[in-house]
C-alpha cells in the first residue's frame, strides 16, 4: 500500500526533470516531463522506506541516503537536490493531505524546537561545533571563518573572500583604536583577532562551544595578543559590561523566534549609548517558515533562519535603531561551493575522522545549503543598529573611500555553480 501511495505522490509532484526509481521489488518507473530540470535514477533498498516517505519525503530520502537504504546514480546529489527543489518545494507539487499535516505540525511546534534557554543553547551548539576540529580544518578557510564570505568578485580565493567579509564588517563598526567590542558567538576567534590586530581595539569574545573556546584561547596567544583579546566560554546573556562596538556573526541563526527579543535587548543592554552594533545572520526573503527536519535532527539542532519581518519586528519592539540593512544574495552560495570542493578533495580524510555515513551526511548538508541559497531565496542579513541614529555617517560613503580595498568596489557577478550541469538546467 505504501509503496502505491509513494508511486502517485511522485507521478503528482515530479513535474520538471525526470526521477528514476528502482523499487525495492526490482521494479522502475520513471516521473517527469524530462525537459527543465536534470535527470536523476535512484535505487530503494528497503520495502519499509515508502512509508517513511510518505509521512516526510524529504527527512525520509536524507536518513535513507545517509544510511544507505537508498543509493543515488552516480552520487549525483546536485542533481538530486535541484531535482527536488524545481518539483517539491514549489507550488506545483500538490502535497498530499499527509505532507500538509506534516507541514502544519512543523509550525506549531517550531517554538517549542527553538526554545533555546542557557543550558539547552549550549548543547545545540556543542552537536555541531564541538566536532573534531580536524573537520573543520578540511574545508573551511585558514582563519577558520564559519560563516559566509564576500564575493566581490567570483575569481576570489576562499581566504580572500573571507577577508573581505572580515574587512566589510569592520567598516560597518566605524572602529577606532582602544574601542571595546564585544563578538557574540566568536567561532574560532577569527573575526576577534583581525580587529584587535588591524584595528587596535580591545575585544571580548563569547562561545558556548568548548572546542572553539580551546582554540580561540590559544591563537590569542600564539599571535601575542593575550591582553587585547579576552575569549570566555559563556552565553552572552551573563555578559555584564559595555562595551563601544558589539558584533555577531552566524550566531543568531542559532537563537530561534522565542528569543529574539531577549537577544536584542542584551545588544541594547551591552551597546554604550553612542554605540554601532553589527549583526550578520542567514535569512529569508520568504515569509517566517519552519527549518527542514533534516536540518534540525542532523545538523543544527534549534536552530532557524529569520524572516527580515522577524528579525525587525525584534529590534523595533527593543526600541534600537536600525541604521543600515544589507542583503547578500549568492555570496553563501558560492563560499558552499567552495566548501564543497575543499571537502571532496578530503573525502577520505573526513571518512577516517567519523564513517561513510557522516560523509553522506555532510555532502548532503553542504550541498541542500548551497542550492538552497541559488534557489530558494536564502540569503544573508546584515543589520546595522545603534541606540543614538546619529551614532554612524548618514550615508554609505565612508565604506568606500580610496582607501578601502579595491576588492571592495568590483560588481558581484551572480552566476550559478559553472562547473553542475544540473544547476544549469535549474536555471
Amino acid at each position: 500500500m505504501w509503496e502505491n501511495l509513494l508511486k502517485a505522490y511522485l507521478a503528482r509532484a515530479i513535474r520538471k526533470g525526470r526521477l528514476t526509481v528502482t523499487f525495492a521489488d526490482g521494479t522502475t518507473e520513471s516521473y517527469g516531463t524530462g525537459v527543465d530540470g536534470p535527470e536523476v535514477a535512484v535505487k530503494i533498498n528497503d520495502p519499509a522506506l515508502a512509508r517513511k516517505m510518505i509521512s516526510d519525503i524529504e527527512l525520509g530520502f536524507s536518513e535513507a541516503y545517509m544510511d544507505g537504504r537508498l543509493e543515488i546514480e552516480n552520487e549525483d546529489i546536485y542533481g538530486i537536490v535541484v531535482l527536488a527543489m524545481l518539483n517539491l518545494r514549489s507550488e506545483g507539487a500538490h502535497r498530499g493531505t499527509v505532507h500538509k499535516l506534516v507541514a502544519g505540525s512543523r509550525k506549531l511546534l517550531r517554538r517549542m524546537a527553538q526554545f533555546n534557554p542557557v543550558g539547552k543553547a549550549q548543547e545545540n551548539v556543542a552537536h555541531h561545533y564541538d566536532l573534531s576540529g580536524e573537520l573543520y580544518d578540511l574545508f573551511l578557510d585558514e582563519d577558520r571563518q564559519y560563516s559566509c564570505g564576500y564575493w566581490p568578485r567570483l575569481d576570489m580565493t576562499l581566504e580572500e573572500a573571507q577577508e573581505a567579509k572580515k574587512q566589510h564588517i569592520a567598516g560597518k563598526l566605524l572602529l577606532k583604536p582602544g574601542m571595546r567590542v564585544l563578538d557574540i558567538g566568536c567561532g574560532w576567534g577569527g573575526m576577534a583577532l583581525t580587529l584587535a590586530k588591524d584595528y587596535g581595539v580591545q575585544v571580548v569574545g563569547v562561545t558556548l562551544s568548548k572546542e572553539q573556546h580551546g582554540i580561540a584561547v590559544k591563537r590569542a596567544k600564539d599571535a601575542g595578543l593575550e591582553g587585547q583579546v579576552e575569549f570566555r566560554l559563556q552565553d552572552y546573556r551573563h555578559v555584564e559590561e559595555t562595551f563601544d562596538r558589539i558584533v555577531s556573526v552566524g550566531m543568531f541563526e542559532h537563537v530561534g523566534v522565542p528569543h529574539y527579543r531577549e537577544y536584542f535587548r542584551h545588544v541594547k543592554k551591552l551597546l554604550a549609548p553612542d554605540g554601532v552594533a553589527l549583526i550578520h545572520t542567514i535569512g529569508r526573503s520568504d515569509p517566517p517558515g519552519t527549518t527542514a527536519a533534516f536540518i534540525t535532527k542532523y545538523i543544527f539542532p534549534g536552530g532557524y533562519v529569520p524572516a527580515l519581518s522577524e528579525a525587525s519586528a525584534a529590534i523595533e519592539k527593543e526600541r534600537l535603531v536600525t541604521t543600515d540593512v544589507e542583503v547578500w544574495r549568492l555570496h553563501y552560495a558560492e563560499t558552499l561551493k567552495h566548501w564543497y570542493d575543499r571537502f571532496m578533495e578530503n573525502v577520505d580524510k573526513a571518512e577516517a575522522l567519523y564513517d561513510a555515513q557522516f560523509v553522506r551526511m555532510w555532502r548532503l548538508y553542504l550541498i541542500a545549503c548551497e542550492m538552497t541559497f541559488r534557489m530558494n531565496d536564502q540569503v544573508v542579513f546584515q543589520f546595522q543598529l545603534a541606540r543614538d541614529q546619529e551614532a554612524v555617517p548618514l550615508t554609505r560613503d565612508y565604506l568606500y573611500t580610496p582607501d578601502r580595498p579595491d576588492v571592495l568596489k568590483a560588481p558581484l557577478e551572480e552566476t550559478g555553480r559553472s562547473d553542475s550541469a544540473p544547476v544549469r538546467a535549474a536555471e
